[in-house]
């Protein structure tokens, strides 16, 4: 099981941001955007601040993937 944050790159794609632009609106670090770009484990602050941003539910910016 894990999470895939590949709905939030979505919605980045579709508000024309790139990652410089998230860094900068949510205070977050390149080193955080990483870890969500590689699916790891974030504290749920950062969550939060990607759904305050992005005037959204947990569900817009993540989703749980099930092993097969």
């Amino acid at each position: 099981m894990a999470v895939s944050y590949k709905k939030m790159f979505k919605l980045m794609i579709d508000h024309d941001m790139k990652r410089k632009d998230l860094k900068e609106k949510t205070g977050l670090s390149y080193g955080t955007i990483a870890k969500l770009e590689k699916g790891e484990n974030v504290q749920m602050e950062v969550l939060e601040k990607i759904c305050k941003e992005f005037k959204c539910q947990l569900s817009d910016i993540a989703e749980i993937v099930f092993d097969e």
